[in-house]
């Protein structure tokens, strides 16, 4: 038997749907002062970057959370439209059939009648041949036409029981054709139906998620305020590496924790503390941008006229002379490998000379005439050679301290390129974080190993007392326990940009408690339990303590950490670990 399709809309998706389209007016309308968006108070006052980042955070949480149930909805409404178009077509077949099988009964009808007609005629004049007294005197003649009247009789009524059929037969066919168009009529309404709520449903979709790639906008913007704020250069060009070691730092609090990264931003392209270690172990330059850069080529360009902002238009090979990224005691290989990236940025940048390049670290440090020594040298004897993917110049990104890893240019945000690659950036293989002390070629950087932020006070140093630590393993424990607290968990040194109060440690703790959860009050032990050796990744941590254990994701608890660190404290990098003291 066919069966119609008819989907419902769930009370639970309707709220769902009336959630995010508050979400999308809530974040786009401007009604008034009282009722304008957190995210652009934030983004206006100048406040700390990473109490704007948390907001951006839930509010991108948010919208992800609106924007799922409806794109199943969507693709059970897709679902539905195409079962619904193969039954209108299954149901059009049919009527079809059931048209053609009308024409040909209305045609064997009119058959039968003819040819009842016809008997009923013969009928009708044989029986004026015969005098009834003489068929009735003649025995022999009655006989015969006695059973000849019986023979039409018979064949008559059977010609009237298959009009009779017939007609029946034409009755329910006729009927059937109604009720499967009356069915086709109401499921291609209903398909109609489904194609304008799968339509509305779509642009509630497409709106959040160009709302969604707005804030990430604005998300970026503010993660490079914060690490701004750390001081961490991206390349060698800025100047000397500033990192310090927080180990050899005494907070005056006895016991604590510090959380170490690997690297500072950003892990992508030529890792130059890499450069130098690669070229003191002997690789030359081919070789050390072969380990950075996926598939790429050795190509010759001309010396063509760029722009430098500041400086006016100069040939490509005058500009090279003056940057000022890596220092010129480095080994000549890592020199040559530092000049060809540098010329491939400036031509890939420029668009071969089309367009104006900086001379900050925002692109790569310019200051101008001919540094001279080893590095005029490494620019010379690569002259004019550039790295190309498929004939075109690549972005050659390079960064100071990669810390063991590099990274594609997608896994950090950026734009998907063919050219970068994720690199274990190591002599041999790792089994455990002294391997990478031991074996990482960028291990002499001053940033490879170090605790980014500090406070004023504790001997500015980024130590945290096993109470602060407790803290923010009980944030995230309540934040999971019930996400509405989330606007409740912000740093208690910075503004709660929500309008609402920042829960300290002993409410932190309450909360907890009420919700059935035994607090931190002090952290014994933390631990990485698990981390990705390949591709340099903090996987799990562990921690034990006053209220028992707890494990998280390793990208978890960067974000709370992150969140809820006291002054511009910071993990920022994937690959991290915890020193106690």
């Amino acid at each position: 038997m066919l069966q119609l399709f008819v989907p419902k809309i769930r009370p639970r998706l309707l709220v769902t749907i009336l959630t995010l389209t508050a979400l999308i007016i809530f974040s786009f309308s401007k009604i008034s002062p009282v009722h304008a968006d957190p995210i652009d108070d934030c983004m206006a006052s100048h406040t700390d970057p990473q109490t704007c980042i948390d907001l951006i955070n839930k509010r991108v949480t948010e919208l992800e959370n609106a924007i799922t149930p409806l794109k199943k909805e969507s693709t059970g409404l897709q679902s539905g439209i195409a079962n619904a178009k193969i039954q209108i077509a299954h149901l059009g077949a049919q009527i079809t059939d059931l048209g053609g099988q009308l024409i040909n009964k209305d045609a064997d009808l009119e058959v039968q009648k003819v040819l009842m007609g016809e008997r009923i005629r013969r009928y009708y004049i044989d029986s004026k041949k015969f005098d009834p007294l003489m068929i009735f005197l003649s025995s022999v003649e009655s006989a015969s036409l006695i059973h000849q009247y019986t023979w039409y009789q018979s064949i008559i009524n059977q010609d009237r029981s298959a009009i009779s059929q017939f007609n029946q037969d034409i009755n329910n066919l006729q009927s059937n054709k109604t009720a499967l168009t009356v069915q086709k009529d109401k499921l291609a309404a209903l398909k109609s139906s489904l194609e304008s709520r799968f339509g509305f449903l779509s642009g509630e979709i497409k709106k959040a998620e160009d709302y969604k790639a707005q804030l990430s906008k604005m998300q970026e913007q503010l993660v490079a305020e914060k690490l701004a704020s750390l001081n961490l250069p991206t390349s060698l060009g800025a100047g000397p590496l500033s990192c310090s070691d927080d180990r050899q730092i005494d907070p005056g609090f006895g016991a604590g924790f510090a959380f170490f990264t690997f690297g500072i931003p950003h892990h992508v392209g030529m890792n130059q503390y890499g450069a130098y270690g690669r070229a003191q172990a002997g690789q030359n330059y081919h070789d050390i941008l072969s380990a950075y850069f996926n598939n790429i080529n050795f190509d010759k360009r001309p010396n063509i006229t760029i722009k430098v902002q500041g400086y006016g238009s100069m040939s490509l090979e005058q500009y090279l002379l003056g940057i000022y990224e890596i220092p010129d005691s480095w080994p000549m290989e890592a020199l040559k490998a530092q000049a060809v990236a540098a010329r491939s940025y400036a031509l890939n940048y420029t668009n071969n000379g089309q367009n104006e390049i900086c001379t900050t670290q925002a692109c790569q440090v310019y200051k101008g005439g001919n540094k001279g020594g080893n590095w005029e040298q490494a620019v010379k004897a690569t002259s004019g050679e550039v790295l190309t993917q498929n004939g075109q110049v690549i972005t050659a990104w390079f960064a100071s301290t990669a810390g063991a890893y590099t990274y594609t240019s997608a896994d950090v945000g950026w734009s998907n390129t063919g050219w970068t690659k994720r690199v274990r950036d190591t002599s041999g293989d790792i089994s455990s974080f002294s391997d990478l002390f031991s074996k990482a070629y960028d291990r002499t950087s001053p940033c490879f190993y170090s605790a980014q932020g500090f406070r004023s006070q504790y001997n500015n140093s980024a130590w945290l007392k096993p109470s602060e630590v407790a803290d923010i393993v009980n944030v995230i424990l309540l934040a999971q326990k019930d996400s509405s607290t989330q606007n409740h968990l912000y740093p208690t040194d910075r503004q709660n940009m929500e309008n609402t109060d920042t829960w300290d440690a002993e409410r932190v703790k309450s909360e907890l408690r009420n919700r059935g959860v035994t607090p931190f009050n002090t952290i014994n032990s933390a631990t990485v339990t698990d981390w990705d050796k390949s591709q340099g990744k903090t996987n799990t941590i562990s921690f034990s303590g006053d209220g028992g254990s707890a494990s998280f994701d390793g990208n978890t608890f960067k974000g709370y950490f992150n969140l809820r660190a006291p002054g511009n404290l910071a993990i920022v990098g994937p690959l991290f670990n915890i020193e106690k003291r």
